[in-house]
């Protein structure tokens, strides 16, 4: 090639570059798509984590369903002790159930465990005098409780849902609210859409609901003196339910329980004493639950009767004093906390302390009120008595779960009801949404897992 036909060095420097710009567009090319396969990938990965996570709390219900059919009797809450509430492995996902805290647990950690619904006030029984005894809570506010649940009779009054009285003797005759649903709350939830209620109140300092003050949590809330737990500002979610209530049968489940409210007493009574014990012995009883007058309670039968423990405790599951298939709104003494004992007549925020540290000193749960009546009186247990159990047929089972390497965070709260003999849901709450809700000491864990990998 001539001299005249070479090309010349600009001709050859203008396609180095116009090579080297094919080549690095090139290159962007492949970090794009590179990139973006790296970030499907990853999605794809977080979208099979979440699923398993979803799949881990179905297992996680289905397992506090189990529990409920392997208490020691029915109506018992599950020793924590016997069953893992923590860390439980299903497949590549791992769940929680967050539980409510005992008293010497650390409030910026939550707890792990199943609750028990009959541990709270119910919404649609409690009085409002009772319902004012909740921290934060108002003489208008626990008025518009009452006045929601409310129903109109065929006579034009107002009746209470929970115990059939009039307006005027429930106190409600003066409260006029704008809003009202004149039937039963049917969850807790439905507190927000009454007027005078905001998040500090309902929610407290705990604004994801895990019962533990998490470090965007510290400075929130409003504090609330009169709450003898002084563990942290919880809102109204952590003491009330909608969901307590127990089946109104004997013990053999094939027929009702004695109701010793009746007057005269029932002849069924007689029988229930007669076979279970003489009937010299059934004769005495009778004749001082005649003299004691009308009975309100299991608790005044047993106060009244000169039963002893032992006795009592034969006859106790078999008698009752509310009428139908069901009794609703009792709290069970042996799981509540002081700040919901407080609430009850006969107990106050004193007396509540008192149960609370004899009931740390029972080796199992009491299956029967008798040993209340000591801490009380038999005054503060007659008026305490028409309102308490020792039974829980409904637990909350609030699951948190993560699929594998720690991803795909969900979590659901459950309801699940035993009071018709097969465990059953009865109310879903998807709380993802809210935050996380396992702490801190969790989700470093499972960081340390991840590195491991």
């Amino acid at each position: 090639m001539s001299p005249m036909n070479a090309p010349s060095a600009s001709a050859q420097g203008s396609v180095l570059i116009v090579v080297m710009v094919v080549c690095l567009g090139l290159v962007s090319l492949a970090l794009v798509f590179g990139n973006s396969m790296a970030m499907a990938y990853r999605g794809a990965d977080n979208g099979l984590a979440g699923q398993q996570a979803e799949q881990a709390i179905e297992g996680g219900v289905r397992y506090a369903q189990y529990l409920m059919t392997q208490v020691i009797r029915p109506g018992a809450m599950p020793d924590p002790a016997e069953f893992q509430s923590e860390e439980l492995l299903v497949g590549d996902a791992t769940f929680w159930f967050i539980g409510e805290p005992e008293s010497s647990d650390p409030i910026d950690q939550p707890s792990f465990g199943l609750a028990d619904e009959a541990s709270k006030l119910n919404l649609n029984t409690a009085s409002s005098a009772m319902l004012q005894g909740l921290p934060g809570m108002t003489p208008d506010l626990a008025e518009a409780i009452v006045a929601w649940r409310k129903t109109v009779s065929t006579s034009g009054t107002i009746a209470d849902t929970s115990a059939g009285t009039s307006a005027d003797a429930m106190g409600g005759a003066t409260f006029s609210s704008s809003v009202v649903k004149n039937a039963p709350f049917e969850s807790v939830d439905e507190l927000a859409l009454l007027t005078g209620t905001d998040s500090s109140l309902l929610y407290g300092q705990d604004l994801n609901l895990n019962h533990a003050i998490d470090p965007n949590e510290a400075d929130g809330g409003t504090s609330f003196s009169t709450d003898p737990d002084s563990r942290m500002d919880s809102g109204l979610f952590e003491y009330v339910t909608v969901f307590s209530r127990e089946p109104n049968v004997a013990t053999d489940g094939t027929g009702s329980r004695v109701n010793i409210t009746q007057q005269p007493l029932p002849a069924k009574l007689t029988t229930l004493l007669t076979q279970t014990f003489d009937a010299n012995r059934a004769a005495e009883i009778e004749r001082k639950v005649r003299a004691a007058g009308k009975l309100t309670s299991v608790l005044g039968f047993y106060i009244h009767s000169g039963m002893t423990d032992e006795e009592f405790e034969k006859v106790a599951p078999n008698l009752t004093a509310k009428n139908g298939a069901y009794v609703n709104g009792l709290v069970n003494v042996n799981t509540a906390s002081a700040t919901v004992l407080a609430c009850i007549p006969g107990i106050g925020i004193d007396k509540a302390a008192s149960v609370i540290a004899a009931r740390a000193e029972q080796a199992i749960p009491p299956t029967n009120l008798a040993w209340i009546v000591p801490i009380l009186g038999e005054a503060g247990a007659l008026a305490a008595g028409p309102y308490l159990t020792v039974n829980s047929y409904q637990w909350s089972a609030d699951i948190a779960a993560v699929g594998r390497h720690g991803r795909g965070y969900r979590r659901t709260r459950f309801v699940i009801d035993n009071s018709t003999g097969t465990p059953r849901i009865i109310y879903r709450r998807n709380m993802a949404p809210l935050g996380w809700a396992l702490g801190s000491e969790v989700r470093e864990m499972l960081a340390t897992k991840k590195e491991m990998k």
